[in-house]
């Protein structure tokens, strides 16, 4: 089978489409067919060695596929389901090796594709807007890169909770996707200071949390955009690492809390995965929720795909498909 492998970290040059052996499910693993893979900046980052891996590796932390070979003392599962996962690696490759207990069954009225592309960053976007700051009708959220995959997604479930919403964009185009995934205010970071501009919107108060998945080039102007005792939720570097930071700064901007959160331990438990699955589908098939694909490629143009997700050129998810 083709794989999509890193042996040193690098550019986009460190992507290797190369020939492997077709894995074989251990105890209470599962051989997934992948139909579709999804590219998120995790594996960006994995590629630049930002977060280290274990050499060789086969990049890739989500797909949907049907169910190719069972391990021993796998239950629930048979050849032919139609299944997704999310936060295990090796998802760029024909065929993947996957725990049962990180599989979740993809109903027949959701396409592979869009499975693929709301597993990672759908659980993302459920965990912080229910979880890591549960929003409510009351609060106020700023959701930078507002038309990214996350951001979308973020909107839809900040707005479903009943939250204002301010996003965070760099054109016209990503301003009108931002608005129609029911952002409020949508700020062109190109055009005007996104800290003024949010002040502005909110007559000097600020909002109540910033989700913030871009990191170095918006950190410090997301604390000043805080109310006071306001919740700085920091989930991706983007734009590069953040400096290091005096947290003093946390109490002379206002008493404000700040957290690097990680989908893994949101996910912990089969019944946690279960329900923030259960909530996404839901809102899919009620058509509440809408899954915005930027773009599919074949795996072997895998360099366009991280191209393309660096540049902020994309709007909505990208896939693989191998």
């Amino acid at each position: 089978m083709y794989a999509i492998r890193i042996h040193a970290p690098g550019g986009t040059e460190a992507l290797v489409y190369e020939d492997v052996p077709v894995p074989t499910p251990g105890v209470g693993e599962v051989r997934v067919k992948v139909v579709a893979a999804g590219v998120n900046f995790i594996d960006v980052y994995q590629r630049m060695g930002l977060y280290p891996v274990p050499l060789p590796f086969t990049l890739g932390q989500e797909a949907a596929g049907i169910v190719d070979t069972v391990g021993p003392e796998v239950t629930g599962f048979d050849p032919g389901d139609p299944v997704a996962y999310a936060f295990q690696p090796g998802a760029y490759a024909e065929y993947a090796i996957v725990p049962a207990a990180k599989l979740v069954r993809v109903p027949p009225t959701i396409d592979l594709s869009i499975a693929a592309a709301v597993m990672l960053q759908g659980l993302t976007a459920h965990y912080l807007t229910h979880s890591t700051f549960p929003l409510a009708a009351q609060h106020t959220a700023l959701v930078h890169a507002a038309a990214g995959g996350v951001g979308l997604l973020l909107i839809q479930m900040a707005k479903l909770s009943g939250a204002r919403v301010l996003g965070t964009v760099s054109t016209e185009e990503k301003a009108a996707l931002a608005r129609d995934a029911g952002a409020d205010e949508v700020i062109l970071y190109t055009q005007e200071d996104f800290t003024a501009a949010v002040r502005r919107l909110t007559d000097g108060r600020g909002v109540d949390v910033v989700y913030d998945s871009v990191g170095q080039t918006t950190f410090s102007g997301s604390l000043d955009c805080l109310c006071p005792r306001g919740y700085m939720v920091l989930f991706g570097q983007s734009s590069g690492p953040v400096a290091p930071f005096n947290l003093q700064e946390l109490n002379s901007r206002g008493s404000l809390f700040i957290t690097r959160p990680s989908l893994g331990h949101y996910v912990a438990t089969r019944d946690e995965l279960e329900g923030r699955v259960s909530d996404i589908v839901r809102w899919i098939e009620a058509g509440t929720l809408t899954v915005h694909i930027d773009r599919t490629l074949p795996l072997h143009a895998v360099a366009e795909a991280h191209q393309a997700l660096e540049s902020r050129a994309t709007v909505g998810k990208v896939l693989l498909m191998p």
